[in-house]
């Protein structure tokens, strides 16, 4: 089974008062996953902007989150699939690059709670990891 790619909202549950959501998030780093630049640059903004983080815990978690998934780059190749992508399922721009990403690294899930799950992109299927939780 392939690393699943994972979006910068499932990252920022790690700073969550979500046990739950977090400890779910948690599990799906450590198993592995794949993530690009863009995640590690909407993770920064948030926690400098709205969680109003310092620096040096900004530079632990981005450590920890490097050290724990594979990084692509962002490159012409996934801006120009992005592009494809917004126009072909009206995607944001931001949201349509993370997906390009997802399907450039060839993972087969993208996890992600802000776009709809269940949709297929090519041989990527969306997927929110906490549609079920608060089922059980």
């Amino acid at each position: 089974m392939n690393k699943p790619f994972i979006d910068s909202n499932i990252l920022l549950y790690l700073l969550s008062g979500d046990a739950t959501k977090a400890d779910k998030a948690q599990a799906i780093l450590a198993a592995g996953a794949i993530i690009s630049v863009q995640v590690l640059n909407e993770v920064t903004s948030v926690c400098l902007r709205k969680l109003k983080m310092p620096w040096p815990e900004i530079d632990a978690l981005l450590m920890a989150v490097k050290a724990a998934c594979e990084v692509v780059p962002l490159t012409l190749a996934s801006h120009d699939k992005a592009i494809a992508l917004a126009k072909r399922f009206r995607l944001s721009f931001y949201d349509a690059h993370i997906v390009a990403c997802a399907v450039i690294s060839g993972a087969s899930e993208l996890f992600t709670e802000d776009m709809q799950n269940g949709l297929q992109v090519g041989d990527l299927v969306l997927t929110n990891p906490f549609v079920h939780l608060s089922q059980s």
